[in-house]
């Protein structure tokens, strides 16, 4: 992968202004929304008009509707049918708003993406743009509770559903392997030289990081898919020649717990976009052996035994850098 590395400035305001009057009531109930200016960057760098967008975990179709509004068309799977519903909602008002391209959703498991999005785009889409799911542990909403007369406050919207076959449910080890899996798929459906940017960052769990970029970047090497570029997208505006930060109320309580037990966190204010390009030429993935391969996680499929792969294995360090914020 090239030493260098781009700063992307995709926060000159905040999450929620940037959604404002552009997506739908109910968009912001979703745990983990990708920010719309960081979607925006990554399309008009890597594709052109007219071309061919795929979010095989699209969540409420942040990455349709900055495409669609940027003339590229665009291509949303989710799993949960309450963010599938959400998301066709947000591609529609997208062309209720001008946006001259349009956008599909397909409802169903990311990892049968071949079976879901139809043959005649096999090879034709120009860019993958996604996030691998994380946990309830860093998402979510408060709200104060003082009007109930008791104090502190309470957690809202931090599950991505109750269906456990979810992977934002499943462990890490399980996640990886099959975020694995759906990069091949995803490289099946890109035309030759294709672009796949995964948004990614690292979060801390019992006190140590998990390095999830460096895991998600061995997921598409191991997909057959080659790392051209990692580049930071900030999630901190910037004023005067400093970096504003816009933590969520998780991050502030994690830093602040630390710093008071002694150990010096400091906020997350990027994150991590990997890109990885399609081989030139396209082909069948490599056979992968037995104990590698991953399991069916989708109801109507039969379940397999879920095995481990070393390589995805999540290395954790301690270290100065924050938890993952919602």
């Amino acid at each position: 992968m090239p030493s260098s590395v781009s700063v992307w400035n995709t926060a000159p305001t905040s999450a929620p202004a940037q959604r404002r009057g552009r997506y739908v009531p109910g968009s912001s109930d979703h745990p983990a929304k990708m920010l719309p200016a960081l979607a925006a960057h990554a399309i008009a760098t890597y594709t052109q008009p007219g071309d061919v967008v795929l979010d095989p975990m699209c969540g409420i179709g942040t990455t349709l509707v900055e495409a669609q509004h940027l003339g590229r068309n665009a291509i949303g799977v989710e799993y949960e049918p309450r963010w599938a519903h959400i998301a066709r909602l947000n591609s529609t008002n997208a062309s209720h708003e001008g946006a001259t391209s349009r956008g599909h959703v397909y409802c169903g498991d990311a990892r049968d993406l071949r079976s879901l999005i139809p043959t005649r785009l096999h090879g034709k889409i120009a860019m993958v743009l996604t996030s691998p799911p994380y946990g309830n542990s860093v998402h979510g909403q408060v709200r104060s509770t003082r009007d109930s007369g008791e104090k502190g406050v309470a957690k809202r919207n931090y599950r991505y559903s109750h269906d456990p076959d979810n992977l934002a449910h499943v462990g890490l080890d399980r996640l990886l392997e099959a975020f694995t899996e759906i990069l091949t798929q995803c490289r099946h459906v890109l035309r030759p030289g294709g672009t796949v940017a995964i948004t990614t960052r690292p979060w801390r769990e019992r006190g140590e990081l998990i390095d999830l970029p460096s895991a998600a970047l061995a997921a598409g090497v191991a997909a057959g898919l080659t790392p051209t570029e990692r580049n930071v997208a900030l999630l901190a505006g910037i004023r005067n020649g400093q970096l504003i930060a816009r933590p969520s109320f998780f991050q502030m309580k994690n830093v602040r717990d630390a710093r008071r037990g002694g150990i010096p966190l400091h906020l997350v204010q990027h994150e991590d976009v990997l890109v990885l390009s399609a081989p030139q030429i396209t082909g069948p993935a490599p056979e992968r052996p037995a104990e590698h391969r991953t399991t069916s996680r989708h109801p109507a499929c039969p379940t397999r035994k879920p095995t481990t792969t070393a390589v995805f294995r999540s290395r954790t360090c301690r270290d100065n850098r924050g938890p993952r914020h919602a």
